[in-house]
């Protein structure tokens, strides 16, 4: 049964993971692709991951601290990294895809243009 379970965790990683590469072939521009593989890298690798430590606490009976922490870091800061990379492609000028029905972070940068003057 926890081969199952192990195995469960492992194929849904790779499936997130595979997920990813195809969003990022597949979608129109560059903020959506950033999304995209971001969400999915972290799911793979935390599936793949809880996958990972299962299989270290049912075959050696031990619990390795480092797959907790690994699982808490990819968590915290892939997000964060995939945030920076839009915001810093934004500001680099790279544009939006046309078919875009909103740009939020144009409108909060005239906010604050318009609060310094």
């Amino acid at each position: 049964m926890i081969e199952i379970v192990i195995s469960f965790f492992v194929l849904v990683g790779a499936l997130f993971t595979l997920l990813g590469a195809v969003a990022i072939i597949r979608l129109p521009d560059t903020y959506t692709r950033i999304n995209a593989a971001t969400k999915a890298s972290t799911f793979g690798v935390i599936g793949s991951m809880i996958g990972l430590f299962i299989f270290y606490a049912a075959t050696h009976g031990q619990v390795s601290g480092k797959l907790i922490l690994t699982i808490v870091f990819v968590f915290i800061t892939a997000p964060i990294g995939g945030f920076m990379m839009a915001r810093s492609a934004y500001h680099a000028g790279v544009r939006i895809w046309d078919n875009s029905v909103r740009d939020d972070l144009k409108e909060d940068m005239k906010k604050q243009i318009n609060e310094s003057n």
